[in-house]
């Protein structure tokens, strides 16, 4: 059960990153973030109460706190950079740095990955190196623009979101069995008010165009569901297991981009999409 639970999650999550991704290139990315966390955390809302009867401690709600911001701050990165760049290769880059940070706090918390997981982590930062890589060969002289082609657009964000969206999966299952939904409530009120001051003190429009506000909603409704999942299978079994599982994301979302928008990668960036996906096989397989 909790395997399928986090593979459900892991399929809810790259719906939702298309979903987000593909909203923000039709609108600015703050009004897109506002309006899916908002409509997330109103479909939690209604069903909460429905929900078994919770006792949250006092460090669940911190812990949830602690999710909100690095949430709000792991999805605005996420939708931008999958804004700005391909799908393809933005999707499975974040994913290796989700996982990556769980096992490296592990790490200095005593524990020692198997060897299969060591190779898998060791794998996964090939896989960044590989997928960053463009054909474009840069012409001489012009250094500043061969070093942004040799990065390609939205790498370095995609970078900064999967430590955020990695800290995000730390902090939701640091909470205890108890703590039910509260938690993601709590986190999820953190990051609409979180983007909410941005918004307002930036004075930023929230206007968007009304055919994307549809899309916007079911991207928070999918991530919302993605995050109940993945709250449920932290209880149900081993972090390491379940957070490298529900970071297979990157499938869906690649599914997606090929067949909606099509998108295609040269040789490089195909071997560092199959070695990202590896390198999460080869992690979960250590877990066991």
């Amino acid at each position: 059960m909790v395997y399928l639970l986090a593979i459900g999650s892991a399929a809810l999550y790259g719906a939702a990153d298309f979903t987000g991704g593909f909203a923000s290139r039709r609108a600015s990315t703050i009004p897109v973030v506002l309006l899916s966390q908002a409509s997330g955390l109103l479909l939690l809302g209604l069903i909460l109460p429905f929900l078994p009867h919770a006792r949250p401690s006092r460090p669940d709600l911190l812990w949830g706190i602690g999710a909100g911001f690095t949430g709000g701050a792991g999805v605005a990165l996420l939708y931008r950079a999958l804004a700005i760049g391909a799908m393809t290769v933005v999707a499975p880059t974040t994913a290796v740095c989700a996982v990556a940070i769980p096992a490296g706090v592990a790490i200095v918390l005593g524990e020692r990955p198997a060897p299969l997981a060591t190779l898998g982590i060791g794998l996964g930062i090939l896989s960044i190196v590989l997928v960053s890589r463009q054909t474009e060969m840069a012409e001489i002289g012009d250094g500043a623009a061969a070093a942004r082609r040799r990065l390609g657009p939205g790498i370095g964000t995609a970078l900064a979101a999967g430590v955020a969206i990695g800290l995000f999966f730390l902090c939701l299952a640091k909470t205890g069995p108890a703590a039910g939904m509260w938690p993601l409530l709590v986190s999820r009120l953190v990051s609409v008010a979180l983007w909410v001051s941005i918004a307002t003190a930036g004075r930023r429009s929230l206007r968007m165009p009304s055919r994307v506000i549809g899309l916007t909603a079911v991207c928070g409704a999918l991530d919302m569901a993605a995050n109940a999942l993945y709250l449920l299978a932290t209880k149900l079994g081993p972090l390491s297991i379940v957070v490298t599982l529900s970071s297979l994301y990157p499938a869906s979302t690649v599914l997606l981009a090929r067949i909606v928008l099509g998108e295609r990668l040269n040789l490089w960036q195909v071997t560092g999409v199959a070695s990202a996906l590896a390198a999460i096989g080869l992690i979960v397989g250590g877990g066991r």
